[in-house]
């Protein structure tokens, strides 16, 4: 993503946009029955073959007409049933849905500490926020000056995502002026914006109020600080959230503190913990916290977040890091955000040695401050609970199942500093698609298969946007790692082999950038048909569906008079479509290697937990001359899977300059040994059924009614 420093306002191309196309219902298929073929066995593979024929001759052009009809008073197709996948999500955020990023180290010479890191990034947000919120926030562009949607950027401040009875909603406060504190799981507030939205605190003046939060929690003991620990709430099952959140409500002091933090820019986490330069334990902390016992009581920092919000996390030695909600926001959003911060952070750093030093915010915001600040004092104000016995409870067990979830994750991460994208780009292939290929290669050659692997690529140049799936696993990837592993291949045919792996991923990429991907289309069809047909009866298809804001439109345009031949009766309509109940769609919605790359020269590490119970959730960000990875899962040998990606990465090099040196290389290149764990190389054929994991064998329970179908695919995108 690009963006230019310009006067131009920032939402001035929204109208311009062209909407997400829906593409022709045979391309899809198509694509589809492509991504399959690499996963399943030949005869998983007729098998999705029928039934997709079977789509396409009877519900399939019906709920593609339907989807077509739908779109016309929407500005995207797939807006609505994205939010809907997201907020009818059911199992906690925290290590399923809420990614993190880290920044990089201050650069500022000096001591670094959480109050003055702290209150750096802090007036680097709110500076943020006011350009965003005055329309003179720069506009992101893609290559050749393609201009993106910029909407996502009004649902990163002050937005919360709050549990109900029938689901979550996303609540947006947009004159929201306030940020909410938390360190050691108390909470404080202070107000940092005017009505104009100009800072109404200068950084020294916020470095006082962090310094007296700080000293305030610090005065209370262990047990007083569980007792107040209401952030671990949002931890919980979201439904279990919600009737807990309806206690807090029944209460007028919870119900106002509540209110306060729901509408909040965003939470500022001041955690008290030194992280140092372990990147492991840098992960977790971003991730879900720590969880540290002392005397039997929770002290980690698992209980110091709000995870309902944007968290804007700083630990005691100065390391900062973003943990956010994903429903409203995507990582690209939130990394433009991220750079942003750190950037102004170090401008207004060299403006107090040089004040001509550029900077990529208004420069006029100090003078308002300056004008101000002598006379606007802002002391925080403690948010005190009222602690019943039930809500005691409720902490103590949200608390243990909590510290559950987090031992049933590990975190290993890779800082790769052999080479990263330049010399790749040297190699003569994608850095991205380089890097997606070394996680087929590791994960082929610790278990032998190939697996459903998943990568988002942004669609923002459409009008709400969001992203597309890109299927790793081709036909070309199968050869190349089923290849690589033998001596009976020459280092020039392997280098052909992952040059071809490459050019078809980047090929898949750039349909799916353009909107013509297969996963966002066929899961709006699903939705159409569970929305008209699915969940009532057709003749009274024009009732709205349960969770939808714009269902005024939603009648359904279907003649039940007149259906098509292929269509024996309307009750056909109401049998869920061959294609979504074939093992081939559950297949492809069983994601074991998730992935995303989040690349910025500001990023430290990028990471999330794994999407399935046997999957790896894999962050990476490619630099010019390092490669850092962040893997986590449920205790799949995550450290002996880092470890063999560096192998991995490092072989893949070696073997290119083998494949061009004129000098005689050894029959067994130097790591194969160790990519292999000591075994014999061995050839397999990229075609064979023993490399795809058969049905049954995934310890992913299959699902195929319709309510089930339907929790199955949430969107797990990074």
């Amino acid at each position: 993503i690009q963006y230019n420093i310009t006067t131009m306002p920032t939402f001035q191309h929204q109208k311009e946009l062209p909407k997400l196309p829906i593409p022709p219902l045979e391309d899809s298929i198509r694509r589809y029955l492509d991504v399959l073929e690499p996963l399943q066995t030949k005869a998983e593979h007729e098998k999705s073959i029928a039934a997709c024929e079977k789509f396409i001759k009877t519900t399939g052009p019906i709920l593609q007409e339907q989807l077509v009809q739908y779109s016309k008073t929407r500005d995207s197709y797939i807006e609505q049933f994205w939010f809907d996948s997201y907020l009818n999500y059911d199992s906690p955020v925290v290590l399923n849905l809420n990614p993190f990023i880290m920044i990089e180290d201050d650069p500022i010479p000096g001591e670094c500490n959480w109050i003055d890191r702290g209150s750096e990034l802090m007036c680097s947000t709110l500076r943020f926020i006011n350009a965003m919120r005055n329309n003179t926030l720069p506009v992101d562009y893609v290559r050749g000056g393609v201009p993106l949607d910029m909407d996502q950027y009004k649902r990163l401040f002050g937005s919360a995502r709050i549990p109900t009875s029938n689901g979550c909603v996303l609540q947006t406060d947009k004159f929201s002026k306030h940020i909410v504190i938390m360190v050691n799981s108390q909470f404080y507030w202070f107000n940092v914006l005017d009505d104009d939205n100009n800072l109404i605190l200068t950084q020294e003046q916020i470095k006082l109020n962090l310094k007296s939060i700080i000293e305030d929690s610090e005065s209370l003991d262990l047990k007083d600080i569980a007792k107040s620990s209401f952030g671990v709430l949002t931890t919980e099952n979201r439904k279990v959230w919600s009737n807990l959140r309806t206690k807090l409500n029944s209460d007028k002091i919870n119900k106002d503190i509540l209110k306060t933090i729901d509408s909040a820019l965003f939470c500022l986490v001041l955690d008290d913990i030194e992280v140092g330069d372990d990147m492991d334990k840098m992960s977790q902390n971003f991730l879900c916290g720590k969880s540290i016992l002392k005397d039997g009581i929770q002290v980690g920092t698992c209980t110091n977040r709000w995870y309902d919000k944007l968290q804007l996390i700083i630990t005691k030695d100065g390391k900062s890091g973003i943990n956010f909600e994903h429903t409203g926001v995507d990582g690209h959003t939130v990394l433009r955000f991220a750079s942003d911060i750190y950037t102004d952070s170090i401008l207004r750093f060299a403006k107090t040695i040089n004040k001509d030093s550029p900077s990529i915010f208004n420069d006029s915001l100090s003078t308002v401050i300056k004008d101000k600040g002598a006379i606007n004092s802002e002391p925080p104000r403690k948010l005190e609970w009222n602690l019943t016995n039930d809500l005691s409870l409720a902490l103590r067990f949200a608390e243990t199942r909590l510290s559950d979830l987090i031992h049933q994750n590990e975190f290993s991460t890779l800082n790769f500093t052999k080479y990263g994208m330049e010399r790749i780009k040297k190699m003569g292939m994608s850095p991205d698609a380089f890097v997606q290929m070394s996680f087929q290669l590791t994960y082929y050659s610790l278990y032998g298969k190939v697996e459903c692997t998943y990568e988002p690529a942004m669609t923002k140049k459409f009008l709400h946007g969001r992203t597309e799936a890109i299927r790793t696993v081709s036909n070309e990837s199968n050869k190349f790692v089923t290849k690589f592993l033998t001596t009976d291949v020459d280092p020039k045919t392997k280098i052909q082999l992952l040059k071809d792996a490459c050019a078809q991923h980047s090929a898949r990429t750039r349909e799916c950038s353009n909107g013509l991907g297969q996963d966002r289309h066929l899961y709006a069809l699903f939705c159409i048909w569970k929305r008209y047909y699915g969940d009532s009866n057709p003749s009274s298809a024009n009732n709205s569906s349960d969770n939808d804001s714009d269902s005024d439109s939603d009648n359904s345009t279907i003649d039940f008079n007149h259906l098509p031949s292929t269509v024996e009766s309307v009750d056909q309509l109401r049998e869920i479509p061959s294609i979504f109940s074939d093992e081939g769609w559950d297949k492809l919605n069983t994601t074991i290697i998730s992935t995303s790359n989040c690349g910025n020269p500001s990023l430290k590490i990028f990471g999330f937990g794994p999407v399935s119970e046997n999957g790896f959730g894999i962050g990476y960000i490619i630099k010019d001359n390092r490669i850092s990875i962040c893997v986590s899962s449920k205790h799949r040998q995550t450290q002996r899977f880092t470890s063999t990606l560096e192998t991995t990465l490092s072989l893949m090099e070696q073997t290119f300059r083998d494949a061009f040196d004129t000098k005689p290389h050894p029959e067994e290149p130097e790591g194969m040994s160790k990519l292999l764990g000591g075994y014999p190389s061995y050839s397999v054929d990229a075609t064979s059924d023993s490399i795809k994991t058969k049905e049954g064998e995934n310890t992913e329970k299959k699902l195929f009614t319709a309510k089930e179908i339907g929790r199955k695919l949430r969107f797990s995108d990074y």
